[in-house]
């Protein structure tokens, strides 16, 4: 069927009138071949181009926590955002393939939240050596490029060739699942990619459902399959990822490439596939995980929220100096099992609780409200005793 918005008359009479025609009328000349072959090839790149860019438009104009607090919070910006997010968020779909919004969103946060960051994390250590030993938890042991032979720096950027490999062959396999059970199985797609947006507590259940999954999931592939068992792939796994003496940046996908998909991607994509995750739910746990690994593997003594990522960050480092323990990643699952090498997570807790001195907080909150409790009191006692008194006095 023809359009009629892209239909010109001048196309279908005589070149010799067209040519006496004006421009803005005439039939314009086709396109040559060299531009025919650089639209076939560049038209893909540019409808991913539009795909990743109105993804992380709709992420990034409305905050989690104001997606969060709308139930609770009245207030007009979150309410604007929020209806904003939702345009975008609509058109994203209704313009674009699902399939292509699931697995091009899925890079894309892989790679704003892990990959560039984790790049710019290597390049620091790289180019301004003797002002990041001081920060790291293992001195000069995490700067790999320090003072490294062309063969040692030739074997880390190795190291990082495979680890980004390791991520794109994640995102291959995630499409070879969707498209093995939408276009050869003819059934439903893993994730809900639809325009209805899931409610702010669904969020918050799929989240923490889904990491504490991937937390068991993580431990048992780890320790049975990857250390406690004499398959091909534990061996490959011994060679490749406990070759490294240090996390450093971008390490953290690095690894044989069959012990990253039973490592990494298994526990991250299987929550989602068997609770099946909204598409926007699993952009928000994707991108937990890649915040997570940029900064546990940067090698960094402090990093944001130390108290979680600070100490998924010191028990990778004694997992890899060990290789005994410390087989989860939050350590919750390895203080159950006892298999927790240096710090527990329940330390971390007790730590942290000391460190903001709570019970002392809470013994202080106590007194207080103890005191304001018998100051009211007080209060109520003299009044109703001065009103008696008064009372007294009248009658006689």
């Amino acid at each position: 069927m023809v359009s009629l918005y892209g239909f010109n008359p001048a196309c279908y009479i005589p070149t010799t009138v067209n040519n006496y025609l004006p421009s803005a009328v005439a039939c314009a000349p086709p396109p040559s071949y060299f531009s025919s072959a650089y639209n076939t090839i560049t038209s893909p790149f540019g409808s991913t181009y539009s795909t990743v860019r109105a993804m992380l438009q709709a992420l990034v104009g409305l905050p989690f926590l104001s997606l969060l607090l709308i139930p609770t919070t009245g207030s007009w910006s979150t309410t604007v955002n929020f209806f904003f997010f939702y345009l975008t968020w609509y058109t994203l779909i209704l313009s674009h393939p699902p399939l292509r919004v699931e697995l091009i969103g899925s890079l894309a946060i892989r790679v704003v939240f892990y990959l560039l960051p984790s790049a710019a994390f290597f390049a620091f250590d790289f180019l301004f050596p003797s002002a990041a030993v001081s920060a790291k938890a293992q001195g000069s042991s995490g700067l790999p490029m320090k003072n490294a032979s062309r063969s040692r720096s030739l074997q880390y950027l190795r190291i990082v060739g495979w680890s980004v490999g390791n991520v794109l062959l994640a995102t291959l396999a995630q499409f070879s699942i969707e498209f093995l059970l939408t276009k050869v199985l003819l059934v439903h797609s893993a994730l809900r990619v639809t325009t209805t947006l899931p409610t702010p507590f669904a969020i918050i259940i799929d989240l923490a459902r889904g990491y504490i999954m991937r937390e068991i999931l993580t431990y048992v592939i780890h320790r049975y399959t990857l250390h406690e068992s004499r398959s091909f792939v534990a061996k490959a796994h011994n060679s490749w990822y406990h070759s490294l003496e240090a996390p450093f940046p971008l390490s953290a996908s690095y690894d044989h490439p069959l012990a990253y998909l039973l490592h990494n991607f298994i526990p991250t994509y299987a929550p989602a596939f068997l609770f099946r995750f909204h598409m926007l739910t699993y952009l928000m746990f994707l991108t937990i995980i890649s915040l997570e690994e940029t900064f546990a593997y940067s090698g960094y003594s402090t990093v944001p929220t130390n108290f979680i990522l600070g100490g998924i960050a010191r028990r990778t480092d004694d997992h890899l100096l060990h290789g005994d323990g410390n087989f989860g990643r939050l350590g919750l699952v390895d203080w159950v099992m006892n298999t927790t090498i240096g710090g527990s997570l329940i330390e971390d807790v007790g730590d942290e609780a000391e460190k903001h001195d709570v019970e002392g907080r809470a013994k202080r909150a106590g007194r207080k409200g103890l005191a304001d409790a018998r100051t009211k009191a007080n209060g109520v006692f003299e009044g109703a005793k001065s009103r008696s008194s008064r009372r007294q006095r009248s009658d006689s």
